[in-house]
């Protein structure tokens, strides 16, 4: 059913419980930087990770702080990591974690809690779990989608539009992974190699930058594997000038590949795990970018900033919290894991 090879599934257990910190480590960037003097006309774009209800019965408590900064951006990307449904086909499934499942309801009343608006926010569905309740499940995930106000990606293997304030952005989506049988994925959800395949044709003229949403690499896991930055620099020759991903559930670093910036994941935006997920995979970030509309440099990353918080239990929900908030030896803790992902300033 899945495509994920024996050594990836049989390391699973151990790297959930304790996620890695190996691989390779060099040649990334700090969490923040400027590459362009601040540009008097900008686009501000945030982009979350992994969006689940599998560790909440409720909405989240969210920090003033975290809520502010996503409030503030003229559009929000994220990855929708649950199907919504009414009631779960899966239903064992999803009862144990295995497969992901959220209400419509859940979905709204996050996204108020964090401050962000339905119609600034454009959610991929090129992920693992999408199918996790049938073809139908993901029908009606679209349809809520929809109703909501919530434009998608991820859909097809090709770049979808998207005007924000002055600029006009190009953004794709794919997933690396997939945990159903192949033919349930066709024609529905963009996989990696469907993508490459109508990329090598071109992606798209029109836009002033391309962003990609990839839902690759190895959970658990804090540095890249080769592939994936192999692929980060594929899309880089593409053409695509920003890169998001997620789906390692943990936060992993950010660097430059001559102009494209690359945010290789960016962990759990609400848990995707278990309700009691250790705590290197409670530290999510947000990645806040300002591009700039000025003719000039139309089009450019001016700046960036990878905003660290921490999800932290409250009852049959999560609370976000800024990192620096959180106290005691758990603040000491994912202090010290976030320095040694994200390079020194």
């Amino acid at each position: 059913m899945s495509n994920y090879p024996f050594s990836y599934k049989v390391s699973w257990p151990g790297r959930f419980l304790k996620p890695s910190l190996h691989g390779d480590a060099s040649g990334f960037l700090p969490a923040y930087g400027a590459f362009l003097p601040k540009p008097g006309i900008s686009v501000r774009l945030a982009f979350v990770g992994d969006i689940s209800a599998v560790a909440n019965r409720r909405p989240p408590v969210c920090y003033t702080e975290l809520s502010a900064l996503l409030g503030s951006a003229d559009l929000v990307v994220g990855n929708c990591e649950s199907p919504i449904v009414d009631m779960p086909s899966a239903r064992l499934g999803t009862l144990v974690g295995t497969h992901h499942a959220m209400t419509r309801g859940f979905l709204a009343g996050a996204l108020e809690a964090v401050g962000v608006a339905p119609g600034r926010l454009v959610l991929s569905l090129a992920n693992n779990h999408v199918l996790d309740q049938g073809i139908s499940g993901f029908e009606a995930t679209r349809t809520a989608l929809d109703t909501l106000g919530i434009a998608t990606i991820g859909t097809a293997p090709t770049l979808t539009k998207v005007a924000v304030g002055p600029l006009t952005l190009g953004l794709v989506a794919f997933t690396q992974w997939r945990n159903a049988p192949a033919g349930q994925f066709t024609g529905r959800v963009a996989m990696a190699d469907d993508f490459f395949a109508a990329a090598d044709k071109g992606l798209s003229d029109g836009t002033d930058l391309v962003c990609a949403v990839p839902h690759w690499d190895w959970e658990f896991r804090h540095f890249p594997q080769p592939r994936t930055r192999a692929w980060a620099q594929r899309l880089a020759e593409l053409g695509v000038g920003l890169i998001a991903g997620h789906h390692a559930h943990v936060v992993q670093p950010i660097a430059r590949i001559g102009e494209t910036l690359v945010a290789y994941g960016l962990g759990d935006f609400l848990g995707t795990a278990l309700s009691r997920q250790t705590w290197p995979g409670r530290i999510g970030a947000i990645l806040v970018v300002e591009v700039s509309a000025d003719s000039a440099t139309r089009g450019q990353i001016a700046s960036y900033r990878v905003v660290p918080f921490v999800r932290l239990r409250d009852g049959d929900r999560e609370k976000m919290l800024p990192l620096e908030k959180v106290e005691g030896r758990l603040g000491g803790k994912v202090r010290a894991r976030w320095n040694v992902v994200f390079a020194p300033g």
